[in-house]
């Protein structure tokens, strides 16, 4: 138990390390670009946001924080490659600036809104830069239309092999949550005084019994996610040999991918219900981590709950 340390990139155990204030101040100062003294207030908000009718899509955000009174941000963690990543950051960063309104009020009560994208995957190929940060700016001239609007995107596989005396701060962050083993994080806590205090978090939480029976869980939820769609794309690949490579392609690595995402559906409930967490929870996991509407979980849920 006592080498035991999470993955700071698991989005379980990256949620916990921002729990803790000064972590959370180091982390958005370094991302923001702002002086550490500029960020007065910090908030833990619910993350999930409203569905104004049924049929609309949930939105459950990673971790979301009200900073300075005056601005929205969320931060998504994602480690498997989803080339559609830009339409799905878009989609809660617009959901989320949109519920800040009711009816009766004006457009002044609008909060600028940020989104912090930390992928363990290249979406932009084509550029070598890990760091990224958009605004909505006019095409021949780029004076800003609007800074309510801010989408920032963390590359981790684009990060620098060695440790530099120059590392930016971002840089250092990066690190840090991709780093797996004592030795890494020694060094990039003595460098930053905020990583430092994340650090401490992760080994208080890493001695956490029961986060540490959650993390797991998690963890292995997701391992077993990604071994399913490996199998699932070699099986299409193969049905795409003999019965001809381009139909054998599309309908072999569709029917498996289907197949293979309802038994880690089962899986996921099975372990939850291994794990006792409340049905509630789990129902709420599945809509994230499966995009899946309320209703289709608690459908899932229920057949799988009673196979046990």
């Amino acid at each position: 138990m006592a080498e035991f340390l999470m993955k700071p990139r698991v989005d379980y155990a990256f949620k916990e390390i921002m729990m803790d204030e000064k972590a959370r101040i180091g982390f958005l100062s370094a991302m923001l670009k702002l002086n550490p003294e500029e960020i007065k207030e910090t908030q833990m908000l619910n993350t999930n946001l409203r569905k104004q009718s049924e049929k609309e899509k949930l939105g459950i955000l990673d971790v979301r924080i009200l900073m300075n009174n005056n601005t929205e941000i969320d931060i998504e963690i994602q480690l498997a490659a989803m080339n559609i990543w830009a339409d799905r950051a878009l989609f809660y960063l617009a959901k989320m600036y949109t519920e800040q309104i009711s009816a009766g009020e004006d457009y002044t009560v609008f909060k600028k809104c940020v989104s912090i994208s930390i992928l363990d995957f290249k979406l932009f190929e084509h550029d070598p830069e890990f760091y990224s940060c958009f605004h909505i700016r006019e095409d021949l001239r780029h004076f800003l239309y609007t800074d309510k609007m801010e989408f920032h995107v963390l590359e981790l596989p684009k990060l620098p092999e060695e440790l530099r005396e120059d590392s930016s701060a971002i840089e250092l962050w990066g690190k840090f949550i991709r780093a797996e083993r004592k030795e890494e994080f020694d060094v990039l806590a003595a460098k930053n005084a905020y990583i430092g205090s994340a650090y401490k978090h992760l080994q208080v939480i890493s001695q956490d019994e029961e986060k540490r029976l959650e993390y797991e869980a998690r963890e292995k939820a997701i391992r077993d996610y990604n071994q399913v769609m490996l199998e699932a794309e070699q099986r299409g690949e193969a049905r795409g040999r003999t019965e001809g490579r381009k139909e054998g392609e599309v309908q072999g690595e569709a029917r498996g991918r289907a197949a293979e995402r309802i038994e880690s559906i089962r899986i996921f409930i099975t372990d939850n219900i291994e794990e006792s967490v409340p049905k509630e929870k789990t129902i709420i996991k599945l809509q994230k981590h499966y995009q899946l509407t309320e209703k289709e979980a608690d459908q899932y849920y229920e057949k799988y709950s009673k196979m046990e």
